[in-house]
């Protein structure tokens, strides 16, 4: 385990075997209100923390999870194994993620989501849970979206709150979604509607049939 000197590890976080923390990280930052070393912290091995990343108090990470540089994680997630969070994305509190999720850089994803074993998170992605924001009982229905597994939402998009992306759906760059999105559709624009079924996706290149192959496909 590698952990900078310039980094900063609050009581109560356990750290796994073989994990590096780089300069300025701050790991286990208490939510207001709760003392230091209150909610434990758990990165699993073989994690790479990359400098300045904060993550708050209060969250349980599996093996091999990594940040890149600049990543905001609030309190009370639950985060599997070989998940990767892109530059400076954001993840707010009491969202979970599945194994082998990918976040890319400087996307936002909103308490309460959930994002599926295997889906794939493109940049400047927006995750939003409030449906009437300001009004006065907004908290009481915070619902983020719901990406099941393998579905992947290309860059630039809004995800709207409480709606629901289906397996092995693509949401094209720069769609705003309204509604839910079927398994294994491809759906695109604003508002996102269905174009086609991912199975009907060619490569432009030739390098191979289909793109996206289910296992057993």
């Amino acid at each position: 385990m590698q952990v900078h000197e310039t980094a900063v590890v609050y009581p109560g976080v356990e750290l796994g075997e073989g994990t590096i923390v780089g300069e300025y990280a701050v790991l286990g930052v208490p939510p207001r209100g709760v003392a230091a070393g209150t909610l434990p912290t758990v990165i699993g091995p073989d994690s790479v923390i990359r400098s300045h990343t904060v993550i708050y108090a209060g969250n349980r990470v599996g093996a091999a999870f990594h940040t890149g540089h600049g990543v905001l994680i609030r309190e009370l997630n639950t985060i599997g194994n070989e998940v990767s969070i892109g530059s400076h994305t954001v993840v707010e509190h009491h969202v979970l993620v599945g194994d082998g999720v990918r976040v890319h850089s400087n996307a936002f994803i909103a308490e309460y989501s959930v994002l599926e074993e295997g889906c794939w998170v493109g940049p400047c992605v927006v995750f939003t849970n409030t449906l009437h924001p300001l009004c006065p009982r907004a908290k009481e229905c915070m619902r983020g979206p719901r990406v099941r597994r393998f579905a992947k939402i290309g860059a630039g998009c809004v995800l709207l709150p409480d709606l629901e992306v289906g397996e092995w759906a693509l949401v094209g760059a720069g769609s705003v979604v309204t509604a839910d999105v079927p398994p294994r559709a491809v759906v695109a624009g604003n508002p996102a509607v269905l174009l086609k079924e991912i199975a009907q996706l060619s490569c432009p290149y030739g390098l191979m049939d289909r793109p996206y192959k289910e296992p057993g496909g």
